[in-house]
This record gives structure tokens, C-alpha cells and sequence, in this order.
């Protein structure tokens, strides 16, 4: 099962990572929540990888994407 998160989860990451790009620059409100969630899917990958060094990466952009998140919803 770790090989296959290894393997082929990263397929699922870049077009979420893509998704919520494209969504930030249509100025959508969803980009923020699709960005957190994918963050949590990197954390399982970089779990199964022992990939590490991505933790600093990672905690970055759960607190801008929350951050981000936050102030929309002031915005609204």
C-alpha cells in the first residue's frame, strides 16, 4: 500500500495543486479550501516517502492557505 501512495499519489497532488492555482487566479473562495486539503494530502505523502525535508513546506502553506481562507471570508 506505501508504494502505491509513493507512486502514484503525486499524479493527485499536481492537479489539485494546478486546480487551486488556476482557482486563486479566477479570484474563487474555493482555491483556499482545495489548497488545505491538498496540504493534507501531501502530508500523508511525504509520511509514506519519508520525504522530510517537504515538512518546512508544508506547515508554510496550511498556515497561508488558512491565512489566505481567513481573510476572503472577512472579505465576503
Amino acid at each position: 500500500m506505501r508504494a502505491a501512495v509513493v507512486a502514484y499519489l503525486p499524479w493527485l497532488l499536481s492537479g489539485l495543486t494546478i486546480w487551486s492555482a488556476w482557482l486563486a487566479g479566477q479570484k474563487r473562495p474555493a482555491a483556499w479550501g482545495v489548497g488545505l486539503a491538498n496540504q493534507g494530502l501531501w502530508l500523508v505523502w511525504i509520511a509514506a516517502s519519508e520525504a522530510w525535508g517537504l515538512v518546512p513546506m508544508n506547515i508554510a502553506l496550511w498556515i497561508v492557505f488558512y491565512r489566505n481562507l481567513m481573510l476572503w471570508r472577512v472579505a465576503a
